[in-house]
């Protein structure tokens, strides 16, 4: 199963291993990892699972023009590294990604 660390902005972390296929934001959820809130259940409409993307074993595709656009509206800045955690999706069973949350989603 993939792994996914969530960083927190005081530095400690809560790692949990995610089903193929599921979003980082639906582990997120699934696992009671503060402070991703996934208002719009996933369909990249609200920004409230913004994370930092660290380190990934895995590829993804770029954001797309809705993920790109939506970026633009998060509560805190954006960086090169911004994605919606709803949009990172691991297929590879020994993926290890590492996302920062930020301190605030609204």
């Amino acid at each position: 199963m993939p792994k996914v660390t969530y960083v927190y902005d005081d530095g400690s972390e809560h790692t949990v291993e995610v089903a193929v296929a599921t979003s980082l934001m639906r582990a997120a959820l699934r696992n009671q990892v503060s402070g991703i809130v996934g208002e719009c259940g996933g369909a990249a409409t609200c920004g409230t699972c913004h994370v930092y993307l660290d380190h990934s074993t895995e590829q993804f595709a770029p954001p797309s023009g809705d993920e790109d656009e939506m970026l633009e509206w998060t509560a805190a800045p954006r960086a090169a590294n911004s994605r919606l955690s709803c949009q990172l999706v691991p297929t590879d069973e020994g993926a290890h990604l590492v996302v920062r949350v930020p301190a605030e989603q609204v």
